[in-house]
């Protein structure tokens, strides 16, 4: 079923976006997930989670949390140093 993916990225290696809706963009990996091949990465692909109110006297709000993204939409950010 879930077949782990080989990638050569690792958490705190600075990638760049080369496509989707955030390409071009350069963001700091901060969570790997080996089983679906995506990673987390700072600043890269906010997406809303609408929270309802679990009780009366509590309000709903919409929060912004980073959205995994595939290892194949991304690349390594090589600086020349």
């Amino acid at each position: 079923m879930g077949r782990k993916q080989k990638m050569p990225i690792k958490i705190g290696d600075t990638i760049k976006v080369i496509s989707g809706f955030d390409k071009n963009k350069i963001g700091e990996v901060i969570k790997i997930y080996k089983n679906t091949g995506k990673i987390l990465v700072k600043g890269i692909n906010y997406k809303f989670k609408h929270i309802k109110p679990t009780t009366d006297n509590e309000i709903g709000e919409i929060k912004q949390i980073e959205a995994p993204i595939h290892h194949s939409n991304v690349k390594l950010n090589v600086t020349k140093s």
